[in-house]
């Protein structure tokens, strides 16, 4: 984090000015000229006016981006070459670090540190790991006959949408967007209404990079709308998105209803945290299961929302956790010393708010916040939240907040912690402690997640794969196997 003050961040937010135009074809876009507002959920104030687009800029981008697939340089370029292209956009992400830090935490709430910490060290590193993977991919050449040669090649699949929530602006985008463009494809990104002045800037410095026209192109404006638009597209290809199960379901919807494009789904999470007596360490444990779900607000799909606890250690696990979730510095998203900003938005925060009440209602036990804070600021802040004793069968156990809103629930036995933790429609992430090996791969393997973390949360590089399972949705990002979804299968068999 570099040594700016407080004073310092509030100097540049007075002064920040950003374009709020479209990015298509290489060029900024005003589009039809309609805009809608960008406000900044720390004070209510509106940062900027972006411009608010519709099928005919949706059209417009994917018709840049399907010439310069079809005709263009980029797919036809050596993988090395592209490789360094994402280096460069990589090294300018850096330059521009500071300034894209403020645009993350002025558009959605989130503390500057962890913008400029963690935000965008995980874009920069993203599109730095696939701009070194580009060229060290390889196809296949089966054993066959003598008289035969077998090739199977994987090829860049065309134009694809990627659609990506406001929690995680630019880390999501990357995730997307670096292996498509490394695997040749050409991409139009729909950002969130919410956070659409990161993407706007990414793009620009996608072209700064020297990414040809048409390579990556983003259009803003909201999901009924430009949404649809890319998803009911008939010349995009792929679709990628990020976002809750409802809207999910409109983009398989969409693919049905248009030209059968794959769509591949990352979608929300309940996810849980088990936390065995014979935990290696419990205040760990307790430490970070009280990150884990106030970090980012909670607004994360992958939040340690339900906590499961032995009974035997039920009441001193949690009271930990109270007492960090007390000791939480929740305040100004500028302020370096912050540690839990502002909710993205009132419709949000009253959303939350909304399933405080009805865990209250429905008889669980409010140990710790629920209140709005800081009201007097403009801003949607909200109280660090822990509830225990949680009906397994109430929307506060079963319904994802994504907000800081902790459910404890306690257990008598180690079948009855996995019958807890797959109890969700759910299969995003789950947490683990213990100290015993053979119980931790056994559960391992019991838990219906697509990550599992022992003795930790949330950890891990960009060498392994993220996703879901059941309502999580499919496909993977990170890792090579993410360019599984931006590529098709192609066999060619010669007869000698």
């Amino acid at each position: 984090m570099p040594a700016v003050p407080h004073d310092e961040w509030l100097r540049r937010a007075k002064a920040f000015q950003l374009s709020g135009a479209h990015h298509i074809d290489g060029a900024e876009e005003a589009g039809g000229g309609a805009v809608f507002p960008v406000v900044s959920p720390r004070d209510g104030r509106v940062v900027a006016d972006v411009a608010d687009g519709g099928a005919a800029e949706v059209d417009a981008a994917v018709a840049a981006a399907r010439r310069a697939f079809d005709t263009g340089p980029w797919p036809r370029l050596a993988p090395a070459e592209r490789g360094r292209a994402l280096l460069r956009l990589a090294d300018l992400l850096e330059e521009r670090r500071e300034e894209l830090a403020l645009t993350v935490s002025l558009e959605m709430g989130k503390p500057i540190s962890d913008a400029y910490g963690i935000e965008l060290r995980a874009v920069i590193t993203t599109f730095r790991w696939y701009g070194q993977l580009a060229d060290k991919l390889t196809d296949e050449s089966p054993h066959t006959a003598p008289d035969a040669l077998a090739l199977v090649t994987r090829e860049p699949a065309g134009v694809v949408g990627a659609v990506v929530p406001w929690n995680f602006p630019l880390t999501l985008a990357g995730w997307k967007v670096a292996p498509a463009l490394a695997a040749g494809c050409t991409v139009v990104l729909k950002p969130s209404e919410n956070s659409p002045l990161s993407a706007l800037l990414l793009g620009r410095l996608a072209t700064e990079a020297g990414l040809p026209p048409g390579v990556l192109n983003v259009v803003t404006g909201d999901g009924p709308t430009a949404g649809r638009a890319l998803g009911l597209h008939p010349d995009v290809d792929v679709l990628a998105f990020t976002g809750s199960t409802a809207v999910g379901r409109h983009f398989l919807r969409y693919a049905a209803d248009s030209n059968l494009k794959r769509v591949w789904l990352e979608l929300g999470g309940k996810s849980p945290n088990i936390v065995l007596p014979d935990a290696p360490d419990l205040e760990k444990a307790a430490a970070t299961a009280a990150w884990g779900i106030f970090f980012n607000q909670g607004e994360m799909c992958t939040a340690p929302s339900r906590l499961l606890v032995h009974s035997s250690i039920a009441e001193r696990v949690t009271e930990a956790v109270v007492r960090r979730a007390r000791e939480l510095r929740v305040g100004d998203p500028l302020d370096p010393e912050t540690e839990m900003g502002a909710l993205v938005g009132r419709a949000h925060l009253d959303r939350v708010a909304g399933h405080i009440r009805h865990g209250v209602d429905e008889g669980a036990r409010l140990r710790t916040g629920g209140d709005r804070v800081l009201a007097e600021t403009g801003g949607t802040y909200l109280e660090p939240t822990v509830f225990d004793r949680v009906d397994p069968g109430s929307r506060l156990a079963r319904e994802e907040i994504f907000g800081p809103v902790l459910s404890v629930l306690a257990f008598d036995d180690l079948d009855e912690a996995v019958r807890l933790a797959n109890a969700t429609e759910y299969g995003l992430a789950a947490g683990l402690w213990t100290s015993d090996l053979s119980t931790a791969h056994r559960v391992s393997r019991a838990l219906k997640a697509g990550t599992v973390w022992v003795n930790c949360y949330e950890e891990g590089d960009l060498t392994v794969p993220f996703g879901g399972m059941k309502q999580s949705g499919n496909g993977r990002d990170k890792s090579a196997h993410a360019l599984e979804k931006y590529t098709e299968l192609k066999t060619t068999w010669i007869q000698l």
